[in-house]
């Protein structure tokens, strides 16, 4: 603490002046409830200079991150979104459960058709009864990485928060920055077969911070009033990584995960993986100084390269010297599962929950990757995987492949031979999936292609445990499902094992994207009352692409409420 404080000496500033003149982020003001909220979004190209190079970004309204949708909880949200680059678009609105407006989710090939150039398509959606942070991300290729933003929903007037009013409100979005066109990118690791580069550079809100070259005024920072408590609302946007957070000396209290409020816990760092959203209390309860507020990797897989150079952003106090240095933050090893386990451990509810008490469907899904024998005649360019068999994904050993028409369309329309509906409930057999995967690649590790989907009655109450394997690697998944929100009843490590697998069902985090434990499992319940077509698939762009995704289909219901709507006029072709 001594160096502490004389960094602090160092920083102090007691000029009037400086304090007249900071940086002084109001939190919004809470919309009116109930209404509609129309926005306009054009998917443009930017130019941008980061990392020492100038290229053309795909985004929202030339905005990098994209421009925030503000709400309330009940809104309906209207989304006229026009495509004026010569790449296909889709938008989806994470998290949001879209009941009874499965067209608008968004997910290319699986609701929708890709928003092709030159063409308008209109979301239309109403939260009911959610709020909290949610996200919405391009949902084709891997233009995620620039296409994002923040979607904030607020309680109903009059209805406060369960902790303590924060001073300020912030979002902060991790991200993962390119040097080279990601659409171009995944075409090419698709076509070698090989694995995917790391990204250039992290970034927090779009800026890399000064890690990095030619980024060291390109640095991302929230002003804060000592004594004062900021909401940060957390998204990681990224593509292919997991990410740790932490700020420096300052402790991070959980109250909301996915948008769901949960028990406050006090933590020094979280971890989030792609499509997860988190809300954090943060005390600025320090000694004035700047603060630097880290993104680092977390690579639970083995022999994989990725970025291990940090993104900075300032939590800097109002009087600290303008160039006064930064104090370092703490985050865990690249590898410390222990810390993404124990911070999985602190979730639950704010409310006891009333989880099904019997199940009527019941899967047991295995997550994990595959090697695929060479099918190429120029196996030095597209067989680049282990023992020169090309990289696949998987849920229970099969692929999933995205039809030439959107499952959903197909499946309204009745329109044969664009998918199947036989996805097993389990995999084909059972072994010790974490330590006697096979692994005589790529002779006993292939995957079968299809596009094959789960039916489920309208009402169903669902059970699904998630099973990492060790074929090629263990890895931790975040599983995201469309459509829905789970409570997540349990995880743990190794084999899923029903006589040993210690449930809560009394509080358990309401989530949409869950990270399955690397060399471990999942289990999620929920029930399914919305119709339609809902993707389920690994949020780490790079497992998507190798298929490791499925698609539920569940049943309309027969009282009131309870069918999918015809599909909007302007729904896009194919």
């Amino acid at each position: 603490m001594a160096n502490l404080a004389t960094s602090m000496l160092l920083c102090l500033s007691l000029s009037m002046s400086y304090y007249l003149q900071a940086f002084h982020a109001m939190a919004h003001e809470w919309p009116g409830g109930g209404s509609a909220r129309f926005y306009d979004f054009k998917v443009q190209t930017l130019r941008v200079t980061k990392l020492c190079n100038t290229k053309e970004i795909v985004t929202i309204n030339r905005m990098f991150p994209g421009p925030v949708i503000y709400a309330q909880e009940d809104d309906r949200i209207i989304v006229k979104v026009t495509n004026v680059t010569p790449y296909n678009a889709t938008i989806h609105w994470h998290g949001v459960r879209q009941k009874l407006s499965c067209w608008f989710d968004g997910p290319s090939y699986i609701t929708q058709c890709p928003i092709q150039a030159g063409q308008t398509f209109t979301y239309e959606f109403t939260l009911v009864k959610q709020k909290g942070t949610f996200f919405w991300h391009a949902h084709v290729s891997w233009l995620r990485a620039t296409a994002h933003g923040a979607i904030v929903v607020y309680p109903k007037t009059g209805i406060p928060y369960p902790f303590k009013q924060p001073y300020e409100e912030h979002i902060v979005i991790l991200g993962e920055y390119w040097l080279r066109d990601v659409v171009q990118l995944e075409r090419q690791v698709l076509a070698s077969g090989g694995a995917a580069p790391p990204a250039d550079a992290f970034t927090i809100n779009g800026h890399p911070g000064p890690n990095y070259n030619c980024s060291r005024n390109d640095v991302y920072r929230i002003e804060v009033v000592p004594g004062k408590t900021y909401l940060l609302r957390l998204i990681n946007a990224g593509l292919n990584m997991e990410n740790f957070f932490a700020i420096a000396y300052h402790n991070l209290t959980v109250v909301e995960v996915d948008a769901e409020y949960t028990k406050s816990f006090t933590t020094d760092s979280v971890m989030l993986g792609p499509g997860q959203t988190m809300n954090v209390l943060v005390t600025a309860d320090q000694p004035i100084g700047k603060y630097s507020m880290a993104m680092g990797p977390y690579m639970s897989a083995q022999n994989v390269s990725f970025q291990n150079i940090s993104a900075i952003a300032y939590f800097q106090y109002l009087g600290a010297a303008p160039n006064c240095l930064s104090l370092p933050a703490k985050l865990p090893r690249f590898n410390d599962s222990l810390a993404v386990m124990t911070v999985m451990d602190g979730l639950r509810s704010l409310n006891p929950v009333d989880v099904p008490k019997e199940i009527d469907a019941s899967l047991f899904v295995t997550v994990g990757l595959n090697i695929n024998k060479c099918q190429s005649k120029t196996p030095q360019w597209n067989c680049q995987g282990t023992n020169n068999g090309t990289f696949a994904a998987s849920m229970n050993n099969i692929s999933f492949v995205n039809p030439t028409v959107s499952v959903l369309e197909a499946y309204y329309k009745k329109i044969g031979g664009h998918f199947t509906e036989d996805f097993p409930d389990s995999p084909l057999k059972f072994y010790d999936f974490v330590n006697g995967a096979p692994n005589n690649a790529p002779n006993n590790t292939q995957a079968t292609n299809g596009t094959r989907t789960k039916v489920l009655e309208y009402g169903s109450r669902v059970q699904v445990i998630f099973q990492d394997t060790g074929t090629v690697t263990t890895e931790n998944h975040p599983i995201h499902l469309h459509g829905y929100s789970f409570y997540v009843v349990g995880y743990g490590t190794g084999n899923f094992n029903p006589q040993t697998a210690d449930f809560n069902l009394i509080d358990p985090p309401y989530m949409n994207t869950i990270g399955v434990p690397v060399g471990g499992w999942a289990a999620i319940q929920f029930v399914a009352d919305n119709p339609g077509v809902w993707f389920m698939h690994c949020h780490l762009d790079i497992h998507q692409s190798w298929g490791l995704g499925a698609v539920l289909i569940v049943e309309n219901g027969k009282g009131e409420l309870e069918t999918l709507p015809h599909p909007p006029a302007d729904l896009p072709r194919c």
